[in-house]
């Protein structure tokens, strides 16, 4: 599972309506691309003539924005899988920072070394202290060298470990960030144990007496992102994906031909919507229109209050019931059924 290109975004900049961030648009926002186009002709043409075009202006705007939504109304599994992997998509770092302003990161697993590809600390949101974790990718070429890409080695989910180990030790809950195209497949992975890494997490996890929240905030690949993914409460983004593997790989199992990673997209049952359905997933967390990267702390404020309300929920339970009705969220998922 190595790292993939970003899947059908157009490398377009075009201006946001709302602030003078540029948005790269996905392929199957082409139309929308054109429209923007015209309105900055507009805009310049104004600007340099002395023209006044704010009414065209309005209605392109206007326009477009009616299209923005149709599109996101009816995303197919491969869409979203493109803007899941959004290279502007808002990551763990961006959260936790339009989210509390103490958040203080630990580091390394006390065994190996620092796996940057997963950032651990406390943090205080709302009033609430809490052990955060979280995979993080990067946003150029160097950072994501330096995060592998968002794809952990066992000294990451050691760290991980480590982190929750201590926010059991103090009574604090535990709220994990999902990002990752999966656990990192190298040979180096490999011999420093990467299996059992993922395995003692489960394990641990599955025990702790305190709150755990899991949020699935862009890509869910495998048992990367099972290795920090058990918990009382699993929250999904609404465009984000969640599956045992990408649609690529299983593409190249099945079909032995990764161009047909769209067909694998829509057989894999990745979206949250399918995930609520199936029981793996307890709450889509709403996206703006167009996608989190497009209001970066509109989401960040959504999904706060998601992560607080469902604490709140959780901390008014027994530590013993917490653990037994873990364990039995655990056990619904896939049953096997006699025939």
């Amino acid at each position: 599972m190595f790292p993939l290109p970003v899947a059908g975004c157009l490398m377009v900049h075009t201006s946001r309506t709302d602030g003078p961030m540029d948005i790269k648009h996905c392929d199957f926002e082409e139309p929308l691309v054109e429209i923007q186009q015209r309105i900055d002709e507009l805009g310049s043409f104004s600007t340099t003539e002395g023209v006044d075009f704010s009414a065209e202006i309005a209605k392109l705007k206007g326009r477009s924005e009616t299209m923005l939504g149709e599109i996101y109304s009816r995303l197919t599994p491969w869409q979203i899988v493109q803007v899941a992997r959004h290279p502007q998509r808002p990551y763990f770092l961006d959260y936790i920072r339009m989210m509390s302003d103490d958040f203080e990161e630990l580091h390394g697993d006390r065994l190996f070394g620092d796996d940057k590809a997963i950032v651990t600390g406390f943090a205080t949101i709302a009033g609430v202290r809490m052990a955060v974790i979280g995979q993080q990718k990067g946003r150029d070429v160097k950072e994501n060298i330096t995060r592998n890409f968002g794809m952990p080695r066992p000294e990451g989910y050691r760290k991980a470990l480590r982190i929750m180990d201590l926010a059991a030790r103090f009574n604090l809950p535990i709220v994990t960030f999902i990002d990752t195209p999966g656990a990192y497949p190298g040979l180096d992975a490999e011999e420093r144990g990467q299996g059992e890494a993922i395995a003692r997490n489960l394990r641990e996890m599955a025990l702790y007496e305190v709150p755990i929240v899991v949020v699935v905030i862009g890509e869910g690949g495998s048992g990367g992102a099972l290795a920090i993914g058990v918990g009382d409460r699993v929250l999904m983004m609404q465009n984000s994906i969640y599956s045992v593997i990408s649609p690529e790989g299983c593409a190249s199992i099945l079909w032995r031909d990764a161009t047909k990673a769209e067909d694998a997209a829509n057989a894999l049952r990745m979206t949250a919507g399918d995930l609520v359905g199936l029981g793996v997933v307890d709450e889509i967390v709403p996206e703006p229109v167009g996608g989190a990267h497009r209001e970066p702390m509109q989401t960040a404020m959504t999904l706060k209050e998601a992560i607080l309300r469902s604490l709140a929920e959780l901390q008014k339970q027994p530590k013993q019931r917490l653990v037994e009705r873990r364990l039995e969220k655990i056990r619904r998922i896939g049953p096997v059924l006699d025939q």
